[in-house]
């Protein structure tokens, strides 16, 4: 089969497209052959080589795709099936095995191509703003990175939970996405204060919950911008990895940090939040309130023009690669 290899560290250019042997699915996995895949961040934290597979995971990058099944084997799936899957790496590639549960049917409502940009969005909004931080009705959420493939499904499940989104971006064009969506709270971190205006918008309360992908550079900030018994769940590190904690602050508000990556979590986890994502996100998504956002499509042979684009930072949503 066709697939992307990472010939070393560096920028698109080390990607290549090779002929590699076919995966050889194990015990409980299912076998799919791969009609689109998504690009993320962490694939190309990957190619820099700082972000390295876990054990035993391939080392082809790739952490989602849509396709159908190849080989059911002991699955409650049937050869043909439209699936979706979250993967721990092999995703750039015309066929990869899957443990059985982290894969799940294709929701209703979009074609098998966008249907790869939702697996690791989903799960990793639904994980941290629900599962971990208890997002609920009425809350007040300030989502950093809003135009991209997380941010913008977090503004899509907190409205449909009938939460408050406020987001930051970078440009006048990136917080278009986020307005277009019904978003009030629109902030350009490049000009704006977020903490000021995140307080304005809350009548000076401050957000429930905050969803983090920048890190070190946003934590005493983010912390200044909680609300009494607030949450920050920090799940991105584009702005480094180590800071100072005023941890008087943080107990004043009877506050709360969490930190979580969802790649290196074991599959039994990964697939009890995909069975969420099915049984909770894909009814929104076959009701409209929930949508993939494709920015652009590229062909698996042009691996290299789509880490460039995406390197570029001026993408909105997703970009995927397609097997055709």
């Amino acid at each position: 089969m066709r697939a992307v290899v990472i010939r070393g560290a560096g920028g698109p250019e080390v990607l290549s497209v090779q002929d590699v042997p076919d995966p050889v699915p194990a015990e409980g996995d299912v076998l799919i052959d791969v009609v689109a895949a998504g690009l993320n961040r962490a694939d190309v934290q990957q190619r820099r080589g700082l972000y390295p597979p876990p054990a035993g995971a391939s080392d082809i990058p790739g952490l989602e795709v849509s396709g159908r099944v190849a080989d059911a084997g002991r699955s409650r799936f049937r050869v043909g099936d439209a699936v979706v899957a979250l993967l721990s790496g092999g995703g750039y590639a015309e066929q990869v095995a899957v443990p059985a549960g982290q894969v799940v049917g294709a929701p209703d409502g979009v074609g098998l191509v966008e249907a790869a940009g939702l697996p690791e969005t989903a799960a990793t909004v639904w994980s941290n703003l629900v599962l971990q931080a208890g997002l609920a009705a009425g809350d007040d959420v300030l989502i950093h990175g809003a135009s991209g493939g997380i941010g913008v499904m977090a503004i899509q499940v907190s409205l449909a939970l009938s939460a408050v989104p406020h987001v930051t971006a970078g440009s006048a064009a990136k917080l278009d996405v986020a307005r277009s969506l019904g978003v009030r709270t629109l902030i350009n971190y490049r000009d704006e204060d977020f903490v000021a205006r995140a307080k304005a918008a809350t009548d000076g309360r401050g957000a429930d919950v905050i969803l983090d992908v920048v890190g070190a550079e946003y934590l005493a900030r983010n912390i200044e911008s909680l609300a009494t018994g607030g949450r920050l769940v920090v799940i991105g590190l584009q702005g480094g990895t180590t800071a100072e904690l005023n941890l008087g602050v943080l107990m004043g508000k009877r506050a709360s940090v969490a930190g979580t990556t969802l790649r290196g979590r074991p599959s039994a986890e990964k697939a009890a939040i995909l069975a969420a994502v099915e049984d909770r996100v894909w009814p929104l998504v076959a009701s409209g309130a929930v949508r993939p956002f494709v920015d652009r499509t590229f062909p698996l042979a042009q691996a290299v023009e789509a880490h460039t684009y995406f390197d570029a930072g001026a993408h909105t949503g997703k970009i995927l690669l397609t097997m055709d």
